[in-house]
């Protein structure tokens, strides 16, 4: 991000995250989260050639299954490429996401446990039920379709700042719910540490909730095919990228 901007992390891993951005508009704040849903391209699983399928399931159905298992994306693919992948399962077993084996080593399923499809040795039949298709993965955008977005949970609110103003009346017992992160005395505090119940952090007092000017509190969380840092950097790299080609339409 530029260094206009003050971030801060609460919490983060590789697949989720929650930090404060200081110092951007609202229009700003939605124009990242836009662009992480729909701006950054992952690979999915586009087309399948299903070469048997003696499951109950219609080719359709596994089809639609495969294209949504989320898959790691290396960051050297460009939109529209794509990467080849298969997968040959026998009963009596369940076919997984795991099963699924990529010709690069770098584009796996980023959960192995999704099942595909349970697959039966029939009593009285011939032969075990099989599942054994190639399937095509393609680089593209959220915006294309669902399955390519690899933020599953994007949302932000503003940061809050608690004040106190004096002492709860005897009768004001009531829980304060509030929930998301606010700042006391300078410190990012998630709500969730005192069970989003003012009452409990301020016992006995009266407090107002105010709305921290231009600071929004980001909560990201990503599918797999990328790590939440990428999702993050790669959404505003888009928005730039966006605002250079406006600036020189609008010169031309």
């Amino acid at each position: 991000m530029s260094e206009d901007y003050e971030v801060e992390f609460i919490d983060r891993d590789e697949r989720d995250a929650r930090f404060v951005v200081r110092d951007i508009t609202p229009a700003f704040a939605n124009g990242i989260r836009r662009a992480i849903v729909s701006d950054v391209p992952t690979l999915s699983i586009d087309t399948v050639r299903v070469i048997e399928n003696s499951s109950v399931m219609f080719d359709e159905q596994i089809s639609l299954r495969l294209g949504l298992v989320p898959l790691t994306t290396p960051d050297d693919y460009d939109v529209g490429e794509t990467a080849t992948l298969a997968l040959d399962v026998e009963g009596p077993d369940t076919a997984y996401s795991g099963d699924l084996v990529s010709a690069d080593d770098r584009v796996e399923p980023a959960d192995d446990n999704i099942p595909i499809i349970d697959l039966k040795y029939p009593e009285g039949a011939d032969s075990p039920q099989r599942l054994e298709i190639e399937a095509e993965a393609v680089m593209d955008h959220g915006k294309s379709h669902a399955k390519h977005q690899g933020g599953v949970a994007v949302g932000y609110r503003h940061l809050q700042r608690i004040e106190v103003v004096g002492d709860a009346a005897d009768w004001e017992d009531e829980p304060n719910i509030l929930r998301g992160v606010i700042e006391d005395d300078g410190e990012l505090v998630p709500t969730e540490s005192f069970d989003h119940d003012l009452s409990k952090r301020y016992p006995g007092k009266e407090v107002e909730v105010h709305d921290v000017p231009n600071a929004f509190v980001f909560s990201i969380e990503s599918d797999g095919s990328l790590p939440v840092s990428d999702l993050v950097l790669n959404a505003v790299d888009s928005l730039a990228d966006r605002a250079d080609e406006l600036e020189q339409a609008v010169q031309l």
